[in-house]
């Protein structure tokens, strides 16, 4: 397997040739980091992002024997306002696409029926005080973004474990690149979302970042200022994140 490493302050890059070859190599370090951990704690919070630069990933991950009754899944970002049934909610595309599969010990959705958005982020803060997050599993946003914590509002030391949130328009547009929504008007303009801070205290951050559309996200992030102009960039700062990304996302890197 063909891949290539760039190392950036803290933070290691692999460039995998395909996408496919890129959620495997994902795949492969964490099952290897979920045994690792689970040698040390009788059990383990994972933070699961939900795009479909996840599905390769995901896929891969599910193939691996591991004691998923030993595991907490929560979920990292939510939209304000869609229908409970909405195929581009988040909760329902990792139940589709990992929750349902596996025999998680618990499984945690960021949204509550019928409650208001600050209720939602009091109940979360109350699931992240009982299940600290171990290891992440996240993307970045073409703005740079992680989770929904987009450049005019991350805050590297935000005081909030969880809050709401104005998604901004690249963000938003980003959506239905991605083929989630037929139109920009369709796109919810406000999100609930864990907040950096909560992510960058986890043992483990894995990355995955394929795509053309990703590439100058990939780039700040790894050459950019430590800034909240991109906020990924702040993954250059944690002793144990990797970013995999394609050939394609890496496109504007020097390899």
């Amino acid at each position: 397997m063909n891949i290539k490493e760039i190392k950036k302050e803290a933070l290691l890059a692999r460039i995998c040739a395909t996408r496919q070859i890129m959620g495997e190599d994902a795949a492969q370090a964490a099952a290897e980091s979920i045994n690792q951990l689970l040698k040390e704690k009788e059990e383990i919070n994972i933070l699961f992002a939900a795009a479909p630069s996840q599905n390769e990933f995901l896929a891969a991950l599910q193939k691996y024997a591991l004691p998923w009754n030993r595991i907490h899944a929560l979920h990292m970002d939510e939209y304000i306002g869609l229908q409970a049934d909405a195929p581009q909610r988040f909760g329902n595309y990792l139940k589709e696409h990992i929750f349902a599969a596996l025999p998680f010990k618990s499984i945690h959705y960021l949204y509550i029926e019928g409650a208001s958005p600050e209720n939602i982020c009091t109940h979360y803060e109350e699931v992240l005080q009982k299940h600290p997050i171990d290891i992440v599993f996240m993307g970045i946003g073409e703005n740079g973004h992680i989770a929904f914590n987009d450049p005019h509002v991350a805050l590297f030391d935000d005081p909030q474990q969880v809050k709401v949130v104005l998604l901004d328009e690249v963000c938003r547009t980003q959506q239905v690149h991605d083929g989630c929504f037929s139109s920009l008007e369709k796109v919810p303009q406000q999100a609930v979302t864990i907040t950096i801070p909560v992510m960058m205290k986890a043992t483990r951050i894995f990355c995955i970042v394929p795509g053309k559309p990703k590439a100058n996200a990939v780039k700040e992030t790894l050459y950019g200022p430590v800034s909240t102009t991109c906020p990924a960039s702040i993954l250059r700062t944690h002793p144990h994140a990797t970013l995999y990304c394609d050939r394609d996302s890496a496109s504007l890197l020097s390899i």
